[in-house]
């Protein structure tokens, strides 16, 4: 009998521990979308996460424009990690997946540029996911931050 509810309670145990810190993955995560049409040439910022949290992946969709010049920049409390441009990120190579955490894919009237590292990311404040956007007649942008709680 005592065997058995130290069984019950070290289970119990080890269920609230792993609950708590996540220790089997990401807590609660969760995709957060931002759309921009018919943009102008300036910044937009997509998505912004408000802290603490930890990043996961993003990517960002652009159909229009095929020149490459806008630009895809992560912040994460407010320091830069990400700051590269579709038209970079072709003439860099980052066309497949790669230790570096940039992949452009090109798939005819849209181009998709992701972005996600090895290990997960921590934020304390803030993630902002924005674009620059370079170049005329982009006709939409679209982007996808997923992101856990820390």
């Amino acid at each position: 009998m005592a065997l058995k509810r130290k069984a019950e309670i070290t289970r119990s145990a080890t269920s609230k521990r792993s609950e708590g810190n996540c220790l089997t993955g990401i807590c609660k995560p969760k995709r957060t979308q931002g759309l921009k049409v018919n943009p102008k040439k300036g910044k937009y910022t997509l998505v912004s996460i408000k802290g603490p949290g930890v990043f996961l992946a993003a990517s960002v969709t652009k159909q229009g424009d095929s020149n490459g010049l806008t630009f895809v920049n992560l912040h994460i409390d407010g320091k830069n990690v990400t700051s590269l441009s579709y038209a970079a990120a072709q003439n860099w190579g980052l066309t497949q997946q790669n230790p570096y955490g940039i992949v452009l894919l090109k798939g005819g009237i849209v181009d998709n540029f992701t972005v996600g590292f090895p290990s997960p990311l921590r934020f304390e404040k803030e993630l902002q996911l924005s674009v620059q956007v370079n170049e005329l007649n982009v006709v939409q942008i679209v982007g996808n931050v997923v992101a856990g709680s820390a």
